[in-house]
């Protein structure tokens, strides 16, 4: 009975650890935050370029905020979040990923699928056609016959150059 008690006890020592220690090992896992990674998905917004290579006053309080919010410990989202707040949407460079922000992404797709269609259904047809050049050989036709006069003046010409 005593080695029952002492097995159920183990396990829940074992089960008691794994409890306390998740927390930790997820904010261990959680990623810190970094200005650099942050700047380029941010806007001046004054400049209406991105923070990474704007320059002034508003960039550096920006930059500035974006540090104090990093030493409080948010992550990136968190960051963004506050800052939509502070500066309203277009501090973000990138548009949204749903709504009326998902055709940024949406009709530049669309557009490639289009041309890519469209060759995949035009180059088939094109390598299929024959050449003009090809065809007027094969026929035997070749290049219309040149006039008496046309042709002697050639031969002038060619004659003045072999000498």
């Amino acid at each position: 009975m005593t080695r029952r008690l002492r097995g159920r006890g183990l396990a829940a020592l074992a089960a008691l650890s794994l409890v306390l220690l998740a927390p930790a090992s997820a904010l261990a896992a959680a990623p810190k935050a970094d200005l650099v990674d942050i700047e380029d998905e941010v806007m001046c917004v004054t400049c209406k370029v991105p923070l990474n290579i704007a320059e002034g006053a508003q960039p550096d309080s920006e930059r500035a905020r974006i540090r104090e919010l990093i030493a409080e410990g948010k992550t990136k989202e968190q960051i963004k979040r506050v800052l939509v707040v502070e500066y309203g949407e277009q501090v973000l460079a990138l548009p949204d990923e749903g709504g009326f922000g998902l055709t940024a992404y949406a009709v530049p797709l669309a557009l490639l699928a289009a041309v890519l269609a469209a060759l995949a259904l035009l180059v088939p047809r094109w390598r299929q056609r024959p050449a003009a050049g090809i065809a007027n050989r094969g026929a035997g036709t070749g290049a219309p016959e040149l006039s008496a006069e046309d042709a002697k003046r050639l031969d002038d010409d060619l004659g003045r150059y072999e000498s």
